[in-house]
């Protein structure tokens, strides 16, 4: 009632498990005070800015250890197999699976880790010649299952047979250059600008091996590595002509030129032709690029002359194998004549 002094407030009984509340200031004084300004996105652990940011910082720290290695031509690190990515060795173990590659890649001696033949497999003449290849060389020989050859071949149609490539082992630039001088020979190289297609890689090789050539240098991007395919089509050159892996192609081109070589690119813009190749019988290093776009300005830059390949229509186009034999029979023949005259 109005004016009744009696009357109670909105107040706890003292035996309450409550106690007074106390105002909203007190409450949670920790949460109130925040936890001060947003760090950067670089300063957050987990942030893709901070990863960027740590993995351009490792990039630094390996190029200081690589300048001051040192001063050798185009030195490549040698890893562990299997690690992608490393300039040493081929990025990983490669597999050649069905009866008839199986078949190819034994009889052009490519290297093998693991031969591998599924149980109760039904034989033929191509299977009994492989195991008759493989047991003769001593390669290591599995039987597993049809699921397991499945897992191994990545669902691929392996009609009962595959085979492990393993990595291959690129050499440096330089021992090109060690190599003609053990020879006691004038250095003549092949490199190869832009060229993607493992198979060209091997038919260059396989011109290289017939041709006396002590080396082929391909660049470490945008270019085809040594793989089955390439082991293939070089028909066991590959395994005599030593291929070395540059991190910079220009670079490596101006080291052999300052080592004594001279540099001849082979396009199609050329205005010297093949049977006119200068410098056959000095230090040699023949510059090949791709079948679409020949070689880059910058490869073209560094070149002391530029060679080109007749051809009897102008729509028609040689691949790096055909240009490559072309241009190192070529030399073969002037030096073959200096040495008999």
């Amino acid at each position: 009632m109005s004016g009744n002094s009696q009357r109670r407030g909105a107040t706890r009984k003292p035996g309450s498990k409550k106690g007074a509340q106390v105002g909203s200031g007190g409450q949670n004084r920790q949460g109130l005070e925040g936890r001060g300004p947003t760090p950067k996105a670089v300063e957050r652990p987990h942030h893709p800015a901070a990863k960027r940011k740590a993995a351009a910082e490792r990039r630094t720290v390996t190029g200081t250890a690589r300048d001051g290695a040192p001063a050798r031509i185009g030195r490549t690190s040698r890893s562990a197999p299997g690690k992608r990515g490393t300039k040493g060795v081929s990025a990983t173990h490669e597999m050649v699976n069905g009866r008839n590659s199986v078949l190819e890649a034994l009889r052009a001696e490519i290297p093998v880790s693991t031969v591998y033949i599924a149980s109760r497999l039904e034989a033929d003449d191509r299977t009994r010649e492989i195991l008759q290849i493989a047991t003769g060389r001593g390669y290591p020989l599995l039987e597993v299952t049809k699921p397991e050859l499945d897992r191994l071949t990545d669902g691929s149609v392996h009609q009962g047979v595959a085979i492990q490539v393993p990595p291959y082992e690129y050499g440096d630039a330089d021992d090109v250059l060690d190599a003609a001088a053990r020879a006691d020979q004038a250095p003549l190289i092949v490199a190869l600008d832009g060229v993607t297609d493992p198979r060209n890689l091997g038919a260059v090789l396989r011109s290289a091996g017939a041709f006396g050539a002590h080396g082929v240098v391909v660049p470490e991007r945008r270019s085809a590595g040594v793989t089955a395919s390439a082991w293939k089509v070089s028909a066991g050159a590959a395994a005599r002509v030593p291929v070395s892996r540059v991190t910079n192609l220009t670079r490596t081109l101006e080291a052999y030129r300052k080592a004594g070589c001279f540099i001849v690119g082979l396009d199609g813009g050329g205005d010297t032709p093949v049977g006119d190749l200068p410098f056959a019988a000095d230090p040699l290093v023949i510059v090949i690029g791709s079948e679409g776009k020949g070689i880059s300005r910058l490869v073209r830059e560094h070149c002391d002359a530029i060679v080109s390949i007749p051809i009897m229509s102008s729509v028609e186009s040689l691949n790096a194998g055909v240009a490559a034999g072309i241009a190192l029979y070529e030399v073969a023949r002037q030096r073959a004549e200096a040495a008999g005259a």
